[in-house]
């Protein structure tokens, strides 16, 4: 290809989300800056829907009529389903990072965040095995949180555990108190969080605070467990409140090897001001990655040929290697489970042997998430 390749690159920069998607976004950039494909040029398309989620179809049919093929970009689910028909009716391809709910496949998406099976089942299971029986459901008020939390409870029932309550607020609302009160009254063994964003970092602080306004050491009492929380998030919670709590990802800033150490370096490098690398990161940085060796591969940005490529790739990743399943259009990936700690960082507690198959419609998992798909058992890792 004589001319740079333009690829859209789509991400809410402002607005609630806007720390996770920020470190999303230098994830990408980052990729093109490491020229994975020597000889072919690059032209990143930025643009930002701020959070508006009426913002994301018009930006990505923009992008489309412009002749952009391919864009990697979203973070909320809701966001997601808003451009799927887009990218369908115009034959594009979203290359889509994040962590999710599952139970949709796209030929018009590559997912390279985790399934279901990769993060929400390992960590019912941790939880079961390490906190106990019960949990109190908190989340934002959107499919990603509707739909983990119909995951998280349907497991758990199946293990003989109980859910006793769910709650969920605006995505943004920082009015957190009820919700709290809520918790403390229905006294689970932990907490289930599926909140996002300013509303994440509002529940910490007041669930820690009230807490302690009762003697009572949150951490332990009632320990939070969550699938979206991540370094940056750590750092807009706060010292008073930002250790202690587990987190179940495909990969954390902190894990040891030397393709994380290089890139953790270069993004310190590249992205002095932040926000910390993180899963989201990582997540975009893969997208991109493969992206450009594909179509380094392929020779061409025609959406069939690329996606064709893009399933005969093996990254090294920092998580370790990473392929995209040809069924499924959905990632092998690593879970992991980390704890925080003072520092804002994660503690690696347990992980998988190695990368495990994606199954975002739970189908290859046992009847009714009864148990997590035996290759993704998880080991002590400290």
């Amino acid at each position: 290809m004589s001319k740079p390749v333009r690829i859209g690159v789509m991400f809410s920069t402002t607005g609630p989300y806007s720390v996770v998607a920020r470190s999303m976004l230098n994830g990408a950039l980052l990729a093109v800056a490491e020229r994975p494909a020597p000889g072919l040029a690059i032209e990143p398309v930025v643009v930002n829907p701020g959070g508006e989620l009426g913002r994301y179809a018009a930006l990505s049919r923009d992008l489309l009529h412009d002749g952009i093929r391919h864009v990697v970009g979203c973070y909320t689910s809701s966001s997601r389903k808003e451009v799927i028909p887009c990218f369908e009716k115009h034959d594009g391809l979203l290359w889509y990072p994040s962590h999710y709910e599952g139970f949709e496949s796209s030929n018009n998406v590559i997912y390279t965040g985790a399934s279901p099976n990769q993060h929400v089942l390992p960590l019912v299971d941790h939880a079961l095995a390490t906190l106990g029986s019960s949990a109190f459901c908190v989340g934002s008020n959107y499919i990603w949180a509707w739909e983990n939390t119909r995951i998280f409870r349907e497991a758990m029932t199946a293990r003989g555990a109980r859910v006793l309550a769910e709650r969920y607020v605006p995505v943004g609302d920082t009015e957190i108190d009820q919700v709290v009160e809520a918790i403390l009254e229905a006294r689970p063994a932990f907490v289930f969080n599926n909140l996002i964003g300013t509303s994440n970092y509002a529940f910490f602080r007041a669930f820690r605070a009230a807490c302690a306004a009762r003697g009572i050491d949150q951490r332990t009492a009632f320990p939070v467990v969550s699938c979206t929380l991540s370094e940056p998030e750590l750092e807009e919670i706060g010292q008073e409140a930002v250790d202690g709590h587990l987190s179940s990802s495909v990969y954390f800033s902190s894990l040891a090897s030397p393709a994380n150490a290089a890139f953790t370096r270069f993004y310190g490098e590249t992205f002095p001001d932040g926000p910390t690398s993180s899963a989201d990161a990582e997540a975009s940085y893969i997208a991109m990655k493969l992206l450009i060796l594909s179509l380094a591969e392929a020779g061409t940005d025609d959406v069939e040929a690329v996606k064709e490529a893009a399933t005969r790739q093996h990254l090294l990743a920092p998580q370790g290697e990473v392929r995209i399943d040809p069924q499924t259009l959905h990632a092998y990936l690593t879970p992991r489970i980390g704890i925080s700690n003072a520092q804002a960082r994660f503690d690696i507690l347990v992980e998988a042997p190695g990368p495990v198959r994606p199954d975002p419609y739970l189908v290859q998992s046992s009847p009714r998430y009864a148990v997590a798909a035996r290759n993704s058992s998880l080991r002590v890792v400290k």
